[in-house]
């Protein structure tokens, strides 16, 4: 299509990872894609393809009409003509320049026009040594946009801070996107970061793609359980499908039954996928339990405090990770050894196929 970049690619490390991607990125609107996965997942490969920074073994690149890389004929288009905007992790800022000369450095667009966008207008005198990491990022932001690329490549561009400013930088980041008018891919391996970036993502696990869609979609509907262990479900347990009947199916895991809405999908053996957020606890069970919920007697092995929150870990017949508030902990009095019930609607339980 004219207005999307597809890269249909493989990479071969000797003696190493294969690297195998088909990517496709709107280029008509603000769309930021996220290229999510762990670390050696092959993200970066595919990121410093698309920019000419790498090679390919095979395959394809194209920016609409334009070829940027085709294997079967040995051609692939410098970096300096593809006119994208890239954003390594370390910003690569010239350390002997200016703020000001750094965002000059192969700029089309007014210098003075981005030194004001950006908040740096007072820094433009002061060298990369002398500016925070929140500073350092915006420069090498305003400095990728200065170009006027017609996409923006963005590697980890958050990794390299301390947490307080990378948290607050998330918002300022998206924010930045969101006002340019041009797309954006960037590369993470942190699920906050990829909910609070990206509008699609694409899953990449073992140096291949394995999931695209919205950033919602895929994290709540994940197609096997690496998506969801990558995209961080707590709970993934083997199961049996036992029956099922008017939208429903039960579930056998580890010989407790529950209830989940039936995902189509006919091979007895599957997972089942459940977010610790989508897990209640409760000192009595509901009076008039439904059908659609599912209580699970449970004892607690763990609760754990992180910041405003506390995970804790239960054993309902098979381990089950809940979050709570920090204040439900204590209004609650849970501890480590007490009785409690989770609590699981069957619209939370996400059945994936075994195989």
């Amino acid at each position: 299509m004219a207005d999307e970049l597809t890269a249909d690619i493989v990479r071969q490390y000797p003696k190493g990872p294969q690297i195998s991607a088909a990517l496709r990125v709107p280029l008509t609107t603000r769309r930021v894609t996220v290229l999510f996965g762990p670390s050696g997942a092959g993200k970066t490969t595919v990121l410093r393809s698309i920019a000419g920074l790498e090679t390919p073994d095979s395959g394809t690149i194209r920016c609409g009409s334009e070829v940027w890389f085709d294997g079967a004929r040995g051609f692939s288009l410098p970096p300096q003509k593809r006119r994208v905007g890239y954003l390594s992790q370390d910003y690569a800022l010239f350390p002997h320049l200016s703020v000001k000369a750094n965002v000059a450095y192969g700029a089309r667009a007014p210098v003075s026009d981005l030194l004001e966008r950006f908040d740096l207008a007072g820094l433009a005198h002061r060298h990369p040594r002398q500016l925070s990491g929140g500073q350092l990022q915006r420069v090498a932001l305003a400095r990728a946009l200065a170009a006027r690329p017609r996409l923006l490549l963005l590697d980890e561009p958050l990794s390299a801070l301390d947490a307080p400013t990378r948290t607050r930088m998330r918002g300022d980041l998206r924010h930045l996107l969101g006002s340019d008018a041009l797309p954006a891919i960037i590369v993470t391996h942190d699920r906050t970061e990829a909910l609070a970036l990206g509008d699609a993502i694409a899953v990449m696990i073992d140096g291949k793609l394995r999931q695209a869609g919205a950033v919602e979609s895929v994290f709540d509907f994940p197609a096997d359980a690496e998506v969801a262990e990558a995209v961080g479900v707590e709970t993934i347990c083997a199961a049996h499908v036992a029956a099922r009947s008017g939208g429903l199916m039960t579930v056998e895991i580890a010989g407790i039954r529950l209830t989940a809405v039936d995902q189509g999908d006919t091979h007895p053996e599957v997972f089942a996928c459940i977010r610790a957020e989508s897990v209640t606890i409760e000192h009595n069970t509901a009076s008039n339990p439904t059908s659609a919920r599912n209580h699970l007697p449970s004892r607690i092995l763990s609760v754990t405090d992180e910041g405003p929150l506390a995970r804790v870990v239960l054993d309902a017949g098979f381990r089950l990770t809940a979050v709570v508030t920090r204040q439900s902990e204590e209004e609650m009095g849970l501890r480590r050894g007490e009785c409690v019930n989770a609590v699981v609607k069957a619209t939370s339980i996400r059945i994936v196929p075994r195989a």
